[in-house]
């Protein structure tokens, strides 16, 4: 219990988990398998990029966490390398929707904006992971 509470002092953990809630939304919105457990046996293209979407932004806190808990500095560039990859990911994915027909674009910018939102804070964390074994 007490790493969890550390863990929701964190600001880029805490707009991790808000673009955790965001993705879920999106996903549930313009994928055509409401059931998001099953978005990944879909034929549908939409309902595997909202999986996607979904399934990189689930990853970006448990990689803030375990970067959080290591005290191993590769460990913990290895988790700031792949969130910069999952960052990366969604907003391609988001393209792709884009590119698919999803008809209400402003939810895919909202969805970006979060993005913007926690990338601004992500650049902060990973200069004070840095700091800490610089």
């Amino acid at each position: 219990m007490a790493k969890r509470k550390q863990l929701g002092s964190i600001p880029v953990y805490r707009k991790a988990m808000d673009l955790c809630h965001m993705s879920r939304e999106i996903a549930s919105y313009v994928s055509f398998n409401k059931d998001l457990l099953q978005l990944y046996r879909s034929n549908s293209l939409r309902d595997h990029m909202a999986d996607a979407i979904l399934t990189d932004a689930i990853l970006i806190p448990q990689q803030i966490a375990l970067a959080e808990r290591s005290k191993s500095h590769s460990e913990r560039m290895r988790s700031v390398s792949f969130i910069q990859i999952m960052i990366r990911n969604i907003n391609s994915y988001c393209t792709g929707l884009e590119k698919d027909g999803v008809k209400e674009r402003e939810y895919l910018h909202l969805l970006r904006n979060e993005l913007l939102s926690f990338y601004r804070s992500y650049k902060k964390w990973r200069k004070g992971l840095s700091r800490d074994f610089g």
